[in-house]
């Protein structure tokens, strides 16, 4: 990796991409019945993981945490990505916000769950990565989107 301190309109526009890209194939791979599987892929053993503030700690961690959750289904709202400087190409900063249910949805719910009940229903969750160039990946070209893992990941419910 290249150190640098400026970003250019051209690192920014890549910066989106691979944010955009990343959050579409993240949330399928979430919300697929292959995620025991798949989720690990994006994470190393050094990466962080806060989920509602309860730690875990790499690709393990992750499938401690997911291993007990029923089904998801998540909807992205919005995401906002900003690179940080200081490599090339530079680490990035994301944050997605959105709806996330767990289970099958209300009327999947057993009929004495209580009607309060948060299971079934959809929650509105803010998340928070911080992507890292990955050294090992093959290197771009230039314009391509480079190859990046999960280095930090915060997860809070916002209701």
């Amino acid at each position: 990796m290249t150190t640098t301190t400026t970003l250019t309109a051209n690192d920014i526009e890549i910066a989106t991409r691979a944010a955009d890209h990343f959050t579409r194939i993240y949330y399928a791979a979430y919300d697929s019945d292959t995620r025991l599987a798949d989720l690990p892929h994006f994470y190393r053993p050094g990466s962080s993981l806060t989920w509602n503030g309860k730690p875990f700690q790499g690709a393990e961690g992750l499938k401690e945490l997911v291993a007990k959750m029923p089904p998801t289904k998540h909807e992205v709202q919005s995401f906002d990505c900003h690179p940080i400087p200081g490599a090339q190409p530079p680490s990035l900063l994301i944050t997605v916000s959105g709806n996330v249910t767990h289970g099958r949805g209300p009327a999947g719910n057993p009929p004495d769950t209580p009607p309060r009940s948060i299971e079934g229903h959809p929650r509105v969750f803010s998340q928070t990565f911080i992507l890292v160039p990955d050294p090992t990946a093959p290197p771009t070209k230039p314009g391509e989107v480079a190859k990046y893992y999960v280095g930090a990941d915060a997860l809070r419910f916002v209701g």
